[in-house]
């Protein structure tokens, strides 16, 4: 497949870096050093101009690309962007926007705008924000099979009960596999004996009920968030409101500016929104920010979102959760005191790179930036799994596949060595990057 995408900034240098080993791909931006280091880094055609110009697709090779990926920081440029590629090619768009009133829009009459896929950072972040809080302890949240099956990673800290033990003695749970362990740069495919160690994160899948009782039991301190303080009255913000609205949480909002406070009081009829400054200590002692189960720093600054997260954190604040625009500091908030990390550009690349890979599997999860993925695969009667015992169809899939759940007829099946896999399941497995081409292939 040949994709062209426009945008060389870390949305776009992501998904080149995603695509380029399987796909051929050209970069298009108007910042000729960027596209030059991609150039440098990756393996992909480079070319200098603005994407939304026809002579600038056309110089990217517009008349042979399969898809159009526009990832600029820009969403009418973007959406023009594709609507210019349709003018001349039959290619599959996809459009980046910040905002989900462009989405709305596109949702009313889909196709439309010449954007065949569009996808909403601001909303796609905040969905992430309310599934992490949704899961106590868990950096990382996907759910498969129709809300089924369930995939989790959590960060093994040194108090947690099961720092120490081997996966057979922390593996309590009738309906759960142990997929992987990331230890360091290693992902360790865990057998009984494996030890699970403090720093290792856990990735297991499951169904909801056995997840979240691994998740109380890494973190017992932990348990479903039902007190949420959001600060900062951002589209992410507001977003993140409604859908814990819609989870039936009450979540409280604090947002400085009085014109936007009362705005948002008028649109999120099941939260309680603050009008005052989220920084100031007397104001969060008043709200018994020491009672809160989770705080949402969703400012419009990643240096305020560092202070409101430790400040909520210091005052008693069982969890804190950030915004955090540029991905290089990411690692650092999570070092400094922060419990999750989300980068707005990191889950918009996640998503398109998940998407442009959604022909081989009914969905996808990526790993810690392709390390690994979890697939959900319908199985037909080619497939290396049906008709035979798990154990034995294994055996002829490379090191680094765990089968992590079946679903068959809307049900949930445990998979055990015995259990045979039939065309029409569903399964959810776990692949390592380096197993990926051959598993696709066999699966």
């Amino acid at each position: 497949m040949y994709v062209i995408i426009v945008g060389a900034g870390e949305v776009g240098s992501a998904i080149a870096e995603s695509l380029a080993d399987s796909h051929d791909v050209a970069v298009v931006d108007i910042d000729g050093d960027r596209v030059e280091q991609l150039m440098y880094d990756v393996d992909v055609l480079g070319v200098e101009g603005d994407g939304a110009d026809l002579d600038t697709l056309q110089e990217a090779g517009i008349d042979g690309a399969d898809m159009v990926i526009a990832s600029t920081d820009n969403d009418e440029t973007n959406i023009v962007t594709c609507g210019t590629a349709k003018t001349v090619a039959d290619v599959f768009t996809i459009s980046r926007v910040k905002s989900a009133r462009f989405l709305r829009t596109w949702e009313h009459a889909e196709g439309a705008l010449g954007v065949d896929h569009m996808v909403a950072t601001n909303l796609m972040t905040a969905e992430t924000v309310s599934r992490v809080i949704g899961l106590p302890a868990a950096s990382d949240v996907e759910t498969f099979a129709g809300g089924i099956v369930q995939m989790a990673q959590f960060e093994i800290i040194q108090s947690s009960p099961v720092t120490g033990q081997t996966v057979e003695e922390a593996d309590r749970y009738e309906s759960l596999t142990f997929a992987a362990i990331i230890r360091d740069d290693d992902i360790v495919i865990p057998s009984g004996d494996t030890v699970i160690e403090t720093g290792d994160d856990a990735i297991v899948i499951g169904s909801r009920d056995s997840v979240q009782s691994f998740a109380h039991d890494v973190s017992p301190e932990l348990d479903r968030a039902r007190d949420v303080l959001i600060v900062g009255g951002s589209d992410i913000g507001y977003h993140t409101a409604r859908l814990l609205q819609e989870r039936g949480l009450k979540p409280r909002l604090i947002e400085r500016d009085y014109e936007r406070a009362r705005e948002l009081a008028e649109q999120l009829s099941g939260t309680t929104v603050l009008e005052n400054d989220a920084t100031d200590r007397e104001f969060l002692q008043r709200e018994h920010v020491e009672d809160v189960d989770a705080v949402v720093a969703a400012l419009d600054s990643d240096e305020k979102n560092l202070l409101a997260g430790l400040l909520a954190k210091r005052l008693g604040a069982d969890r804190a959760v950030a915004i955090v625009d540029a991905g290089e500091y990411v690692e650092l908030f999570k070092e400094v005191g922060i419990d999750v990390a989300i980068n707005p550009r990191e889950v918009t690349a996640e998503e398109i790179t998940r998407f442009t890979r959604e022909h081989r599997a009914e969905n996808v999860a990526i790993i810690q930036s392709d390390r690994a993925e979890v697939l959900e695969i319908e199985v037909d009667a080619d497939s290396v799994l049906a008709g035979r015992p798990i154990r034995e169809s294994v055996a002829d899939l490379p090191e680094g596949v765990v089968i992590g759940a079946i679903t068959r007829d809307g049900e949930l099946v445990i998979p055990r060595g015995d259990t045979v896999i039939e065309a029409d399941d569903h399964v959810v497995v776990f692949v390592d990057a380096a197993a990926l081409d051959e598993a696709s292939a066999k699966l």
